[in-house]
């Protein structure tokens, strides 16, 4: 998994994350259809019945029919989307939470698919797959010395419940090359990033995204850092692009008392369906402190408006991406997909948090993040603009606004500090990877405690990678220190996973930094 913290790269993996999270105003399951064919209907029937018969050269349909539709729908809102056959799949596989396969993490090194971590509980790992194992064959299927693509892999790994495959495996660790049979089965898709201890009172956790399992993980994760003394929550929806409304609705139920409006839809027909609080929130008395960036969309501004206007918490960060357009979506018969705006979302106090939109105008719409560049809202607060008529009033006469994405109690803006280019990204990453093959018996030893503070304190790991680009690149100071931790997260999440990698990042992470710093400005007071 590559952690590019890059937020241009945040910014395209919330768009894919809108486009895959689903807010179904009823069943997750809804399918629409028709009773009976309209006028309408006859006519594209007609028209592409015309052209199978008689156009002058041989045609597509259905590939002229996927294109007009993507069409029509451009002409909508930018959340209207047609998902075609192929990719309808890994988005229902994204938003269940799981899948059916062997279970790996892998990426391609060279000419072979190299295993980066087998996943917790999938039937590779029960199988005895090692981290940096090389997949040299599956089944009749050789799958070295090609020029495969990344997305090209899956297929030969996933297949039907039950099924069996059998993987030839090189081991570098003992220069061994042997068979394994594994029997597919459901593999899940993690939502929860991370949750660990920060101090001995605040607690943390990571959403990924609002997936069927996130409710369940995110259950678990509470009970464990409750167990462990925690008082006070951060929750981090930085970069968090959305997903189920019912979901967003279980996490907030968490926190506010029963009765307590969370969030509001309304339709075409002005048809308001309204979602409250039960009594079986497990925080409802904790301190909470929730995250958010230009990054967090759709089911994450549902919990931090709902959260925000019902004076629970405090909401830190920058103002999120302005998503809130509700989607059912619709079975087209032959594995693809339409998901059509049918309703908004409105906060408790009445904000619509939809940011402005042209209808048909989709590239402005996504350019959003550079416009926010450029007005200086991600550095400054008071470069973020507010409607006074879209003025509201929390329960506590806290003022907030609508009008576009939820804007933070506390803001906190990007750090210019720690960049670094595509060429640093690409090679760190590279080189971690390598760096953790080669030493992998040495390296055993490690726990991601011990790591975190104790791992190349003397900088040899950092000056192997410098003296490796020397002749490409001279990095400055300022530069070299954010290589640095982002060599040793690299390293770590190799050898730990999300865990390494977030622990040592968040070392110096702004965001922390000030709910520390508010945590001891409440102590005092």
């Amino acid at each position: 998994m590559n952690k590019n913290n890059l937020p241009i790269y945040f910014s395209l993996a919330v768009i894919l994350g809108i486009l895959i999270g689903v807010f179904f105003g009823g069943s997750s399951n809804e399918v629409l259809s028709f009773s009976k064919s309209t006028s309408q209907e006859q006519k594209i029937k007609k028209l592409i019945n015309f052209i199978e018969q008689d156009y002058v050269d041989d045609i597509n349909t259905d590939s002229l029919l996927d294109g007009a539709i993507t069409q029509m729908l451009g002409k909508l809102d930018p959340h209207s989307v047609y998902i075609p056959k192929e990719n309808q799949q890994a988005n229902i596989e994204n938003m269940q939470g799981n899948f059916v396969g062997i279970g790996v993490q892998f990426r391609m090194i060279k000419d072979s698919i190299t295993v980066v971590q087998p996943i917790k509980g999938g039937p590779s790992i029960k199988a005895g797959i090692k981290a940096g194992d090389r997949i040299l064959m599956a089944g009749l299927d050789t799958l070295h010395g090609k020029k495969f693509r990344s997305n090209a892999i899956p297929k030969y790994l996933k297949g039907r419940p039950n099924t069996e495959v059998a993987l030839q495996i090189y081991r570098k660790s003992n220069d061994s090359l042997f068979t394994v049979a594994i029997k597919r089965g459901n593999v899940n898709i993690k939502s929860v990033d991370l949750a660990y201890m920060i101090n001995d009172s605040i607690g943390y956790i990571k959403l990924d995204r609002f997936a069927r399992n996130t409710y369940r993980e995110f259950k678990s994760s509470m009970k464990s850092l409750i167990d462990e003394g925690m008082t006070d929550l951060v929750l981090d929806l930085r970069g968090n692009g959305g997903g189920f409304i019912d979901i967003a609705n279980r996490i907030i139920d968490e926190f506010l008392e029963k009765d307590k409006l969370m969030v509001f839809t309304k339709n075409n027909k002005n048809k308001i369906e309204e979602y409250f609080a039960t009594s079986l929130g497990s925080f409802e008395k904790g301190g909470l402190y929730v995250l958010i960036d230009e990054n967090s969309a759709s089911a994450s501004e549902i919990v931090a408006g709902a959260l925000q206007d019902n004076d629970k918490g405090t909401i830190i960060g920058r103002r999120s991406f302005g998503k809130g357009l509700v989607q059912i979506e619709m079975d087209l018969g032959d594995g693809s997909a339409v998901r059509l705006t049918t309703a908004k979302y409105y906060t408790p106090t009445g904000r619509s948090i939809q940011k402005p939109y042209t209808k048909g105008e989709k590239n402005d719409y996504y350019k959003d993040y550079q416009k926010r560049i450029l007005s200086g809202e991600l550095l400054s607060k008071d470069s973020i603009p507010v409607i006074d008529s879209l003025q509201y009033k929390t329960p506590k006469g806290k003022i907030v606004y609508g009008g576009g994405g939820i804007i933070p109690d506390v803001f906190v803006g990007i750090d210019t500090t720690s960049y670094m280019s595509n060429f640093y990204f690409n090679t760190v990453n590279n080189f971690a990877f390598d760096y953790v093959d080669n030493n992998r018996k040495a390296l055993s030893k490690w726990t991601v405690d011990s790591f975190v503070p104790d791992f190349d304190t003397d900088e040899v790991v950092l000056n192997a990678y410098l003296s490796e680009i020397k002749d490409k690149a001279k990095p400055s100071y300022k530069t070299k220190q954010s290589i640095k931790k982002y060599l040793k997260a690299s390293i770590a999440n190799t050898l730990f996973g999300d865990v390494g990698f977030y622990r040592i990042m968040h070392q110096d992470d702004k965001m922390l930094q000030k709910v520390l710093e508010l945590e001891s400005k409440n102590k005092k007071e």
